[in-house]
């Protein structure tokens, strides 16, 4: 099966994306079919072996709409142009239906509120009321004009009996324009006072201040999709690529894989790379949100889009086009973002079968009131106003527009959700099992203690342990020696001689003279060293999970050293914040009971799975759902796949270059923690501007339809005017992606307020 994202031109309406969506699965060979209207893109899912996507795009074709090219850099480019024209058409039109409309609705209904008419006398209704209405009609022409598509779209959309809301708005104006009209032939043929039954202004106006929703809409929806737009854009588009002759300047498409390139202070890293020769710092909050540069020398990995500081350096790309890290993010958020939350299920049904339910109500409201004897004018502006208040644009934007608004923010903070599915699943989670290595330590031991033997608290004999440890361990690549000498930087060493390291027990060498050993009580057991001195401190740390090595020097104790596993610094704040949220907190481990118990007291975490072999971690996680709640994991992506692949949500937590977590739901570019409670927090944030997007749309058609149709005429109030139908439907959808944008404001957990001067 194949997957491809394909964007899809004249869709005005929810109805629309339905009616592409049911053209799409009637075609053989094609597994799944979705439609976002919010983002106007198919993806779609079919086998090769028994249809070609030039067959899927013909059934787009047919159902009345076009299916452009699919989604390359250079497509992206021209699709966005395109929308920007469209955009700017919109506009236009809107301004030349309200150059018409104005006037027209002076001259239609000034007269009733005691306004002077222009030409009084050539344009009067009761004495010229010929003229009167031609007036009218020639002022009207220029909306009908401005609202061409309305008609096009909605007849071709008709003809294909698949109606959407331009077919509804044609019906309406069409119906106030031909009632117009005709009873303009009746004022021609002396029946003056079918002056007072003339609509061209209503047609007029409505068309107006739907060309006015239009533009609002498309740029609020431009203002959704702006994180998306923004990552694209970092991508530089040339590359200073190092030859014999000299450096040469090339596009960046035209770099290849091993190529040697040169950046110079300040500019974007073209392409992923192996930094070979100088040392600098990168700015790479774009991939990871995290704000502080990051020290690059020869050896380390930089990513395109990042942003170098004052140094230079070369390097060797490693990854280029499609394939570096920032292109892969940019597929993961428009994967999201193209994808559907369960919860829009409803919506989409309702919206399938929107415009001919409405469309019967029309007709029936009509002639239920024509029938209890009201006049055919009367009956005419039910008709209208029903037409025009139902939105099936606002159902269709409800859901959609904040997941966009949403997968986009969590791109910005370094949070790639990879679909709607996930997102509302995470806002739902009552469990959170976190990986103990790696997620909630630092996933590398580290120098915790330093204990001179002889009592002594002072720092100089401190150092004098560590620095004789580190002189020793600087000659071997286990790593806890590693941890030592990282721990003694900066220090004086000694170079070892007659270096022996011997398994299970620690190592030995000769330092400035005197053989050193370090190692843990077995081995100064055998060598004849006396630690009875601090078994007790020993045997404290060796309790709280930490790796205990005795220092000795000449045969004499000189100390000891506590090395472990570190906790992350925001990892006990993290586990606070997920339990303040609700969430029943786990920690699984391989480690010991008693490392994982000590590890687990430090950040609060409720519950402790220890002992537990990678391979055993997914059923562990099946244990926790059996009780009935929705479990989220979070590992590193890779010993923990089986896991995240069980959970209900499985999130990633890695570097930012690991983006492509195949197993995870949520990927995090940043190893923090925090970022996972943030995640959480954005998916329920985006869960709530859903539900609020769905009861607006469902209410107001569910309220504005029954009044449209004359409910509360029928116990005495007043009757809906179609003009100001019109404006509310105009203002749901513009409502519906303006609540959706307040999501742009989220903010990260401990991300700190922004002071006034900048700092």
């Amino acid at each position: 099966m194949k997957t491809i994202s394909v964007p899809i031109s004249g869709m005005t309406c929810a109805s629309c994306a339905a009616a592409v969506e049911r053209a799409v699965s009637g075609v053989p060979g094609v597994g799944q079919a979705s439609v976002n209207f919010a983002a106007e893109k198919l993806s779609v899912r079919w086998d090769p072996s028994m249809t070609r996507l030039s067959e899927i795009k013909l059934a787009v074709r047919r159902a009345g709409y076009e299916a452009l090219a699919a989604d390359t850099p250079a497509s992206v480019d021209e699709h966005a142009a395109a929308k920007e024209r469209e955009t700017r058409q919109t506009w236009r039109r809107f301004l030349v239906a309200l150059a018409s409309s104005l006037p027209l609705l002076y001259i239609s209904m000034g007269h009733m509120l005691g306004l002077p008419l222009p030409l009084p006398l050539a344009l009067h209704p009761s004495h010229r009321p010929l003229n009167f209405g031609l007036a009218q009609l020639v002022l009207t022409l220029p909306a009908l004009w401005a609202g061409r598509r309305f008609y096009a779209v909605g007849a071709r959309a008709l003809w294909k009996r698949a109606p959407n809301m331009d077919s509804l708005i044609a019906i309406g104006t069409g119906a106030a324009v031909s009632y117009s009209v005709l009873s303009l032939f009746q004022i021609a043929l002396g029946d003056a006072s079918a002056a007072g039954h003339l609509y061209f202004e209503t047609a007029s106006v409505i068309i107006a201040l739907i060309l006015l929703g239009k533009g609002l809409e498309a740029r609020s929806k431009g203002r959704a999709s702006a994180a998306i737009k923004k990552l694209m854009g970092l991508a530089p588009k040339t590359a200073l690529v190092v030859q014999e002759g000299g450096d040469l300047e090339l596009p960046v498409d035209e770099v290849g894989v091993g190529d040697i390139i040169r950046v110079l202070p300040g500019q974007r890293v073209p392409v992923d790379g192996v930094v070979l020769d100088g040392a600098t710092t990168v700015d790479e909050s774009m991939l990871t949100g995290e704000s502080l540069p990051v020290d690059k020398s020869p050896g380390d990995k930089v990513s395109g889009a990042t942003v170098n500081g004052q140094g230079m350096f070369t390097l060797r790309a490693t990854a280029v086009g499609a394939d570096t890290a920032l292109a892969r993010i940019v597929r993961l958020v428009e994967d999201a973002q193209g994808s559907k939350a369960p919860i829009a299920a409803l919506a989409d049904k309702v919206s399938g079968v929107f415009v001919p339910v409405v469309s019967g109500i029309a007709i029936l409201s009509a002639l239920a009131w024509l029938a209890l004897g009201q006049t055919p004018e009367f009956a005419l502006r039910v008709f209208i106003a029903v037409l025009t208040i139902a939105c099936p644009c606002a159902l269709g934007l409800a859901t959609p527009v904040a997941i966009m608004v949403g997968t986009g923010k969590g791109a910005e903070l370094g949070i790639l959700i990879k679909s709607g599915m996930a997102l509302e699943t995470a806002g739902r989670v009552q469990a959170i099992i976190l990986d103990k290595t790696g997620t909630i330590t630092e996933g590398r031991p580290s120098v915790t203690d330093v204990v001179a033997a002889g009592g002594s608290a002072g720092d100089l004999e401190r150092r004098r342990v560590l620095a004789l440890a580190a002189s020793v361990e600087r000659g071997s690549e286990h790593p806890l020696a590693r941890a030592v000498v990282a721990a003694a930087a900066g220090m004086d060493l000694y170079e070892p001689s007659g270096l022996n390291a011997e398994t299970g027990r620690g190592v030995s060498a000769t330092v400035n003279g005197e053989l050193v050993l370090v190692g843990n009580k077995r081995l100064m057991d055998e060598r004849g060293v006396d630690t009875a001195a601090m078994d007790a401190e020993y045997e404290r740390l060796a309790a709280a999970g930490k790796t205990v090595m005795l220092v000795a020097r000449a045969g004499r104790l000189e100390g000891l050293l506590a090395v472990a596993d570190t906790v992350k610094a925001t990892s006990a704040a993290a586990v606070r914040a997920l339990r303040a949220e609700g969430l029943e907190t786990w920690m699984i481990t391989g480690d010991s009971a008693a490392v994982a118990q000590a590890i687990a007291a430090d950040v609060g975490v409720d519950h402790v799975l220890a002992e537990v072999l990678p391979e055993d971690k997914a059923a562990a996680v099946a244990r926790i759902q059996a009780g009935g709640r929705l479990v989220a994991m979070v590992g590193d992506g890779i010993n923990d796949a089986p896991a995240l692949a069980r959970a209900d949500v499985g999130i990633a937590i890695g570097s930012g270059t690991d983006v492509a977590a195949e197993t995870a739901d949520i990927v995090l570019a940043r190893s923090d923690l925090m970022d996972a409670v943030s995640s959480l927090g954005l998916s329920r944030a985006t869960m709530r501007v859903i539900k609020q997007n769905l009861f607006w749309a469902f209410g107001y058609n569910v309220l504005g339809i029954p009044v449209a149709a004359g409910l509360l005429f029928a116990f005495g109030g007043p009757l809906l005017d179609p003009v100001i139908a019109a404006a509310a439907m105009s203002l749901s959808s513009v409502s519906v992606v303006t609540n959706a944008l307040r999501l742009r404001g989220f903010r990260a957990r401990g991300t700190p307020e922004v002071k006034a001067h900048g700092r």
